[in-house]
């Protein structure tokens, strides 16, 4: 998957935001130091957060940026498409009917690698930023990284 940290840091700055405003504006300085991202790069992903309505900037001495809409109707989706992140797992351009290859065909496993993305998107049209906000994403996924098999799979004897 290419998600560059333009993506992820668009998503971190927005999680920062709809955690420190409590209705007032939050000052992209105090995002940048708590969340160790550049402010300069912070102006340019909230520039584009801006053109894409997720949040609104506040003029003047105790201003800053609000979000535009409550965390329950933010997808994380929405975040990164906002910063121009596209949600790819494949070479070749999205929808495209030609593929990676030198002659434009597919590989074997273009289309395992397109459901990924396909699936990807799903997830992360599926989670608020209140869901992570509100840190209520811990599922099966920590199976994975313990001592549990996945489900399907066979302990090895």
């Amino acid at each position: 998957m290419k998600l560059s940290t333009k993506g992820r840091y668009a998503v971190m700055a927005m999680v920062d935001l709809a955690s420190h405003s409590e209705g007032s504006p939050v000052a992209l300085a105090d995002i940048a130091e708590r969340q160790e991202i550049s402010l300069s790069y912070l102006e340019q992903l909230f520039g584009k957060l801006r053109k894409g309505g997720l949040v609104k900037s506040v003029r003047g001495p105790g201003g800053g940026y609000l979000l535009s809409r409550i965390p329950q109707q933010t997808r994380i989706s929405d975040i990164i498409l906002a910063v121009d992140e596209p949600i790819q797992t494949t070479r070749c351009s999205p929808g495209s009917p030609a593929g990676c290859h030198n002659n434009k065909g597919r590989c074997l496993t273009h289309d395992l690698w397109e459901e990924l993305g396909n699936q990807i998107y799903l997830y992360l049209s599926s989670v608020s930023l209140a869901d992570v906000c509100e840190r209520r994403l811990l599922g099966s996924s920590g199976m994975f990284h313990g001592t549990a098999a996945p489900t399907g799979a066979v302990a090895a004897q």
